[in-house]
């Protein structure tokens, strides 16, 4: 070997050692935790906006340590959609999911806990649900009971094997309890002598059996005492498993444990539950990652933490935030449906930043390619794997992300962003790269990249109508 031929293979070598080593090989079984909150906002976390006052180290270690998008998508800017896409790969307009409390999860659809469960995994769901009624006979939360038989759709309905969930929202400390005077934004916790009423949302088991025991403190501490046990016994048995955990907080009505609450003691009662609560759910990460050290799982488990949506309320009044974003919760410019979006897979992943988009319907698909298995069914998906990005084999999605809830619809396809307001009567056109805050509108000074757009939205919504009238089933 000549001294020039040794200088270039040592220049490489050094080279791909410095690079981020990430070892997406196809893997047998590995583990996978889906962490989502509840209305946290792209700037409440200081891995995302130094300037925020939340307190939040463990989720911020997560970040420093694994993968962080800095712009990943909730698949719609409320609740119940989002959580959707999550479990199916499609959007929700697909199967009538069109805005939170509307509709429910079809059985016909395909679920990542269906496609796991003949693989030996072992399924669990935990927090809220969102995504159909839990009773049919008792009054509960938004829908439960005689007046929403017709969206019954629970967990086991849909591949999971254990459970234990909420219909929707509960207050993020002593989920059972309201003052009799309750905020529709929360309160401070409440004393054990202070009057108050049930807050009318329960807790259900597996066998759709009302939870009475444990229900008392944090709201994240209450879900994640039942997510321990769970992993725990998977561990044992040797079985690789899939665990959602859908925190209910920041949701309102924010209520933190006093201690957490303490540390915002400066605040107003609004602002320091928010930032409590949010606090307290990060404490509970930290005891999740602890426990999978503990059980020596947490090597073989991934772990993807995200948010449903941008953050409640106004940016004058509410203490969530979207950062420099515009829009927020139920908005489909940036604030409203840019969430934080963080993944961890210890050595198997190192620290790295990933700028392309990605979207909480990818992560059917990027399991499934991650398993080396192929979605058989010829009905569309809207998601794709990310096990490209991830890999830094392309920096370019190259698929676009379709967004629809109410009148408004947003086209994404890499930098550029098709938004409309009004059902398609009129479009706004941002680059994203140059203007994530979208203040410049292109639509009059760039028409073929406008129409080209509109044509592409236009044939996705004709296919998601299809769907939802029943053609994929």
């Amino acid at each position: 070997m000549t001294y020039l031929q040794t200088t270039i293979l040592l220049a490489l070598t050094l080279f791909f050692q410095g690079m981020p080593r990430c070892s997406y090989a196809k893997s047998p079984s590995p583990n996978f935790i889906l962490i989502m909150c509840d209305d946290l906002g792209y700037g409440d976390l200081q891995c995302y906006n130094p300037e925020s006052k939340i307190e939040s180290p463990h989720i911020n270690r997560m970040a420093e340590q694994g993968v962080r998008f800095t712009r990943f998508y909730s698949a719609a800017p409320v609740c119940s959609p989002t959580r959707g896409s999550c479990l199916t790969g499609r959007h929700p307009f697909r199967y009538g999911i069109y805005s939170a409390n509307t509709g429910h999860l079809p059985q016909e659809e395909i679920t990542v806990p269906e496609l796991l469960r003949p693989l030996g995994y072992h399924c669990g769901h935990f927090g809220k649900w969102h995504l159909g009624t839990l009773t049919k006979t008792i009054k509960d939360a938004n829908r439960g009971g005689p007046r929403g038989v017709k969206h019954f759709s629970t967990p086991s309905m849909h591949g999971f094997d254990e459970s234990f969930v909420t219909e929707s929202k509960v207050p993020t400390f002593d989920p059972m309890r309201s003052p009799l005077d309750a905020s529709r934004n929360g309160w401070d916790a409440l004393t054990s002598d202070t009057p108050s009423t049930f807050y009318g949302t329960r807790f259900w088991n597996h066998q759709l059996e009302e939870v009475k025991e444990n229900l008392e403190g944090d709201t994240s501490r209450v879900v994640m005492d039942r997510v321990l046990p769970f992993i725990e016994k998977a561990a044992e048995a040797e079985k690789p498993f899939f665990a959602t955990i859908w925190f209910h907080a920041p949701h309102l009505p924010v209520v933190s444990d006093p201690k957490y609450a303490k540390q915002y003691e400066n605040s107003s009662s609004y602002f320091k539950n928010y930032f409590g609560c949010i606090s307290s759910m990060d404490n509970q990460v930290g005891r999740l990652r602890d426990f999978l050290k503990t059980l020596k799982v947490e090597e073989d488990t991934i772990l993807l933490f995200c948010s449903d949506n941008g953050p409640e309320g106004s940016t004058e009044k509410a203490p969530g935030s979207a950062h420099t974003l515009r829009g927020r919760k139920r908005s489909l410019y940036e604030g409203g449906i840019r969430v934080p979006g963080i993944l961890i897979w210890p050595n198997h992943t190192e620290k790295q930043i990933v700028d392309t988009p990605a979207v909480t319907s990818d992560i059917l698909p990027t399991i499934l390619d991650l398993l080396g298995i192929k979605y058989t069914s010829p009905r569309p998906l809207d998601g794709i794997s990310l096990l490209p990005i991830l890999r830094g084999e392309t920096k370019l999605r190259g698929n676009p992300i379709g967004f629809q809830s109410a009148k408004q619809i947003a086209w994404q396809e890499d930098e550029f962003k098709l938004y409309s307001a009004d059902q398609g009567n009129t479009w706004e056109l941002y680059n994203l790269l140059d203007d994530p805050t979208e203040t410049l509108d292109l639509s009059a000074t760039n028409p073929q990249q406008l129409n080209q757009m509109k044509s592409n939205v236009i044939q996705w919504i004709r296919s998601c109508k299809a769907s939802d009238g029943g053609n994929d089933y």
